[in-house]
């Protein structure tokens, strides 16, 4: 009975899911293992916050067990990002310096640890996230060597240890695109512009690097732009 027990827990998952394209390609990968998953979305105050209903949407329609938690308080502490400040979003791709403004101070940390706690509360033995090789150059908490020290310290963080698990971690969008793909996913069910309005922006570095994606896999992305 004990040993049921313990195998169930190792089946069950939290899955940090925005509704963008790399954490709705990460969810499905978790249900496609035979993962039993616990989607957790953040509104922190994003300018596109647009993707969290497309996160509410796709949960629904998979009857996953689904919270959405209000923690935009916290941009009173963590200014400078133009995700949730009154800065504009700039255009181009990732690998262009000006993206650096969309950063947002220690905020996979936090996710991670909130994440974490849910996690243990719930039992489960992993936190997935979608991190990838197109975040690493501008994004320091995508990094493999953070992810690494995150999931040291949350070996030790509370009685039940928790492994933080990023399938994608060294691949890159365009990999995320090919998997997704594999597996029939329908990406106009996930939202990656950073600007919220109607239409995808397809200039933002969110949009350029989906798009470059869509291309390298000789598909047409099914989201509409501007």
């Amino acid at each position: 009975m004990a040993e049921n027990l313990a195998e169930k827990n190792m089946n069950k998952v939290v899955v940090i899911y925005s509704g963008g394209m790399d954490s709705f390609t990460v969810l499905n990968r978790a249900l496609k293992d035979g993962k039993q998953v616990y989607a957790l979305t953040f509104d922190y105050g994003q300018k596109h916050v647009k993707e969290i209903d497309y996160a509410a949407n796709v949960c629904n329609e998979l009857n996953i067990p689904h919270k959405v938690i209000d923690i935009s308080a916290i941009n009173q502490l963590l200014a400078g990002s133009s995700l949730t400040d009154d800065i504009d979003i700039p255009e181009g791709h990732y690998a262009e310096d000006s993206m650096k403004s969309t950063v947002v101070p220690n905020r996979n940390m936090i996710l991670l640890s909130l994440a974490v706690g849910y996690a243990v509360s719930v039992e489960a033995s992993q936190v997935y996230y979608g991190a990838h090789s197109g975040d690493h150059a501008i994004y320091p908490d995508c990094r493999p060597e953070f992810v690494v020290k995150m999931n040291d310290v949350c070996q030790i963080a509370n009685y039940q240890p928790v492994e933080i698990f990023s399938p994608y971690l060294t691949q890159t969008k365009i990999d995320i695109l090919t998997d997704g793909l594999a597996m029939d996913l329908d990406y106009g069910k996930s939202w990656t512009c950073y600007n919220g309005r109607e239409k995808a922006c397809g200039k933002c570095g969110a949009c350029e690097e989906r798009l470059e994606a869509f291309k390298m896999n000789k598909v047409t992305d099914p989201l509409e732009y501007e």
